[in-house]
């Protein structure tokens, strides 16, 4: 069974910098498109990025777009998202999560990180 464990949440003031990871066990990752996702208190769960089987074309909403990265190593089965210059509408918790290239759905979801941005 598959198994996604992300890690790196914590609390920092605005401008500062994070960078998540997320491990992945129990699945091919290299047939898997994995992203990160968040949740903020009081509201849906948005997509955030996400990065290909082969680490080409990656994608983010657009309020993160130059301040995220997303990355993978398909060697380690990890993923991870470099985030500077967060701001309090970042404060949610991230979740990894994991789409097999035949399916069209993310099927497989981390416990999720706690982000908080505050001075």
């Amino acid at each position: 069974e598959g198994q996604l464990v992300e890690s790196g949440g914590g609390l920092v003031q605005p401008g500062g910098s994070l960078r998540l990871s997320c491990a992945a066990s129990g699945i091919t990752f290299s047939s898997h498109t994995m992203g990160w996702f968040r949740q903020a208190p009081g509201k849906e769960r948005e997509f955030v990025a996400a990065i290909s089987w082969a680490g080409g074309r990656p994608s983010y909403i657009d309020s993160v777009k130059g301040r995220f990265t997303i990355s993978r190593d398909n060697a380690k089965n990890a993923i991870y998202l470099q985030m500077k210059d967060l701001q309090p509408e970042d404060t949610a918790v991230y979740y990894c999560a994991g789409r097999h290239s035949s399916r069209s759905l993310y099927d497989i979801w981390g416990q999720g990180t706690q982000v908080t941005i505050s001075s």
